[in-house]
């Protein structure tokens, strides 16, 4: 996807600005010719609500350009814009063909023009078997396919995915990723996806837009925002502590702790390491190891195949351990431990 995409001239160029009574959402986005945006956010950061404004569906204060031309005062059915819902909104009373046929017709084709465009997207999806059945024959994955199908048989220049995979069960998720991200590059038009799994954003974004209380917080590629998260939300989407401090060299002051670190720097900074990079003791260890503090531990929860214990003290941090040295430390609720990081594994910049 990425060699397709020209950022000096976007496809879609958007101010969206939509108020509520205790909330405003104000989104400037640009999205370039085949490129995959996804936006990322705690519930009520505003990612579905943007959506809605793009697709004509919510009101919008801003505007709306597409190759340059304004939409934002065309209504919602006349917009060149494909939509998959999170629930994917499938007439239960038309079979997948007529299904995806709805757009087309809608937008002026015969019957036989629009199912003959159905069928060629059903078959590029893989479900040109299953043109007869109704909504309720088909698995929550041949559901989602269906639901892309009818998205893109209007030929749209803007497609908008609403949790679009938010629906379906951990295997089929995994086959149903793949299988979208394949049409996704194929796809030629803007994407902007809305999502709450980081690895759905890792997967098929090309640049992820992070919002939080309406505002954009952060965006670049994937690997940009999960080295450099810039807030909490961000550094726990990614899975890493995350601290603001002052930096001074190799060290970053963080409240009472001193934090060396990998790199170099002067002001204010950012430290973040993962929690797999900490080390707990039952007493304080032997030597000067860097990076040491006494906490408290808060919670214990399983994380896939390790443990993650909460830390209260100095810092709020997060550490993952085996299970086999929970039960070597003997770690409980309320217990005192010790914590160390190392410093190649703590990593700085700027703030």
């Amino acid at each position: 996807m990425t060699e397709l995409i020209n950022r000096n001239s976007p496809l879609l160029d958007a101010h969206i600005v939509v108020r509520r009574a205790a909330f405003t959402l104000d989104l400037s986005l640009q999205v370039a010719a085949g490129e995959v945006v996804a936006l990322l956010g705690p519930n009520g950061a505003g990612k579905t609500t943007a959506l809605r404004a793009l697709a004509g569906l919510t009101s919008s204060e801003g505007t709306l350009a597409l190759h340059g031309e304004p939409l934002h005062l065309v209504p919602a059915e006349s917009r060149p814009i494909g939509m998959v819902f999170q629930d994917y909104l499938l007439f239960p009373h038309l079979s997948a063909l007529d299904n995806v046929a709805f757009g087309p017709r809608c937008r002026g084709a015969n019957k036989a023009d629009a199912r003959r465009t159905a069928l060629a997207w059903l078959e590029r999806v893989g479900l040109g078997s299953q043109a007869a059945s109704k909504p309720r024959q088909l698995s929550g994955g041949q559901a989602q396919r269906v639901a892309l199908a009818r998205a893109l048989a209007v030929d749209p220049t803007l497609l908008l995915l609403d949790e679009p995979l938010a629906a379906l069960d951990a295997h089929t998720r995994l086959e149903v990723r793949s299988q979208l991200r394949r049409h996704l590059a194929d796809f030629s038009g803007a994407t902007v996806l809305v999502t709450h799994d980081p690895l759905d954003a890792m997967v098929l974004a090309d640049r992820l837009v992070v919002i939080e209380g309406g505002a954009v917080v952060q965006q670049g590629t994937p690997a940009e925002v999960a080295r450099h998260p810039r807030t909490d939300y961000v550094a726990r989407l990614v899975g890493l502590n995350l601290y603001r401090g002052l930096a001074s060299g190799h060290q970053v002051g963080v409240g009472e702790l001193s934090f060396s670190t990998a790199e170099t720097l002067d002001g204010p900074a950012f430290v973040a390491f993962p929690p797999s990079a900490v080390a707990l003791y039952r007493t304080r260890p032997d030597g000067t190891p860097r990076n040491l503090w006494q906490a408290t531990i808060e919670g214990l929860e399983r994380h896939g195949d390790n443990i993650r214990i909460h830390l209260e003290g100095p810092i709020t941090a997060y550490a993952d351990v085996t299970p086999v040295a929970v039960a070597d430390l003997d770690l409980a609720p309320g217990q005192q431990i010790w914590a160390s990081v190392k410093a190649t594994e703590t990593h700085a910049y700027p703030a």
